[in-house]
């Protein structure tokens, strides 16, 4: 096997984390600090579980008051996580 030019390390960790696949997964992965940026320490205390499949956030809520509320922003939220991620993640939120 005949070598290339030779790379940094940090060059080709760079190139593998900004491929499409691995740059969702790793935003898929950080959806819970995410999500805890864009509401609030108030919200996020109150959050008990996030969970992201196929396109939609699953947020269980603890307070009913809360939980009221961010129902009628939620597309405020799907903007918001989408904009701090850098790419359209999620299109939808459901509040629980």
């Amino acid at each position: 096997m005949k070598r290339t030019k030779a790379q940094p390390i940090g060059v080709l960790l760079d190139n593998l984390f900004k491929s499409p696949d691995v740059a969702r997964k790793i935003a898929e992965g950080s959806l819970p600090h995410i999500w805890r940026e864009v509401t609030g320490e108030i919200v996020a205390e109150s959050t008990r579980q996030v969970r992201f499949v196929r396109g939609t956030l699953y947020v269980h809520i603890a307070s009913s008051i809360l939980r009221s509320e961010l129902m009628m922003q939620r597309e405020a939220l799907v903007r918001s996580i989408n904009k701090q991620v850098g790419f359209d993640l999620v299109q939808s939120v459901v509040i629980q």
